[in-house]
This record gives structure tokens, sequence and C-alpha cells, in this order.
């Protein structure tokens, strides 16, 4: 049985056999092998899954709680940015991009941390933040919500992600407003040109059409 500890695009952490691309963490969430808490500060990270042979036991008591993401799109939706140790190019590229998009000085991790703790979440809750932003100048990578369903925008379409991974393609509305999961400065970063990862399936589902509540 699949433990809880894989992460959705709105940030729920859910069990799931879905295997995942990347690991992470946001704090110490656990208590035993139970989840007791959505986060442990704004420090949230996405590590690769290996990094110079290092072994680490899951659910150590006193520990941060090892997350699993399916690929660094859904890392970037559920609130996530690139570990600054282990994956330190990514890291990098993602301050530059900030920095660049934004029209700021190269952000410090604190800075980093700041800005999307209050982006993703609601202060004082739990809660995630949805941002409206037009449809029209989404770049590939960002994930959004309809009808609370998400959806990964790739290119002229946009992929329904669910617990089994990337499912239906449909066509990309250009018209109207949306509700973005991701965070707007992760947006930022992607229309800056930071090369997301994205799992290969979701180039390949099934297409079923025009996308509801499109905005036209």
């Amino acid at each position: 049985m699949a433990e809880r500890n894989r992460v959705t695009p709105h940030g729920d952490i859910v069990a799931v056999p879905l295997r995942g691309a990347w690991t992470g963490n946001r704090g110490q969430l656990h208590d035993g092998h139970k989840i007791v808490r959505f986060h442990g500060g704004d420090l949230w990270i996405t590590c690769a899954l290996d990094f110079r042979g290092r072994f680490n036991e899951q659910w150590q008591p006193g520990h941060y709680t090892f997350l699993f993401f399916h690929d660094e799109a859904v890392s970037f939706a559920a609130g996530h940015r690139p570990c600054a140790e282990c994956r330190r190019d990514s890291y990098r590229a993602y301050q530059a991009a900030w920095a660049a998009e934004l029209g700021v000085d190269v952000p410090s991790a604190q800075q980093i941390n700041r800005q999307l703790h209050g982006e993703r979440i609601v202060r004082g809750t739990h809660r995630r933040r949805l941002h409206p932003m037009p449809w029209r100048g989404l770049p590939t990578g960002v994930f959004v919500s309809i009808d609370t369903t998400p959806y990964l925008v790739l290119g002229g379409k946009i992929v329904e992600w669910t617990e089994h991974g990337y499912a239906a393609r449909r066509t990309r509305p250009t018209e109207g407003d949306v509700e973005v999961i991701t965070p707007p400065s992760s947006v930022a970063v992607l229309r800056a040109g930071y090369p997301v990862q994205i799992d290969t399936s979701a180039s390949h589902p099934p297409s079923t059409g025009a996308a509801p509540n499109d905005g036209d």
C-alpha cells in the first residue's frame, strides 16, 4: 500500500502509487507514519532522488518528511522550488529567470521562500491560494484549476492531471481568465524560459476536444 507522501498540483499530500521523478520537503510533517501538519515553515524545496549516494530512511523521528512529485511542473504548482544544494544548477537557473522576468535583483533563497509562501497559501491558514490570470500568455508548465481539477498547460493543449498521472488532453482556450494553481512568481520563472521537467506521458494521452469553462 502506498504511503501518504505524494504531492498533488494543489499541494495536497496523498497516498497514491504514482511514482515520483523528484523528492523534496516542507519540513517535518509526520508523527510515525502519519502526516500531522501541512507544512513546517516557508522552506518548500524539490530535490533530486539521488545525490552523492546519500541514503535517508523514511519517517525518521525529528527529521523532515520526504515528499514525492510526479514531475517538476507538479512541484512548481504545489509551491516548491529547486533545492540549492542537490540541484544547484536548477536553483541558479530559477533565480536568474525570476530576476529577469520580474525585473529585480537576483533573489536570495530567503526572499524566494517568503514570496512563494505568500503566493501559495492564504495567510494564517493551510488553504491554497489560486490566482486568476488570462489564458493568453500562460507558459507551458503552469497548472490551472478547472472545476477543482488540475490541468497542465502544454503548448496549445491543456492536460488533465489525476492521481494516476496525466490523462485527457483538451484544446487550450485563448480568451478569458482561469484560476492558476502555480504561484505567480513561478509562472514568471516559466515565462522567462526555465526548462521545467514534465513527464513525457503528458504529450501522449488521448485528446477529448475543447476545454470546459473556456472563458469564451
